[in-house]
């Protein structure tokens, strides 16, 4: 597969490559060079939708709220 580096370095990925990936715009990759290749890979980001239902609910009271600021 062949891609062109237009002006300013732009290239675009081929349509084919971004289905196979699931890329959406606006997605980020991840750039490495490793042995004189270029490696682009999609950059996870967990966002918070997909953290939903993974833990149940935690109750905490409004002093633990007004505590936490400052606590590592």
């Amino acid at each position: 597969m062949e891609i062109i580096v237009r002006e300013k370095g732009r290239i675009t990925l081929p349509l084919e490559v971004r289905k196979a990936l699931a890329l959406r715009e606006g997605d980020k990759l991840e750039l490495l060079i490793e042995n004189g290749m270029i490696i682009l890979k999609p950059k996870e980001v967990v966002k918070a939708k997909d953290l939903k239902g993974i833990i149940s609910p935690i109750k905490v009271n409004l002093e633990e709220i007004e505590e936490a600021p400052g606590k590592v």
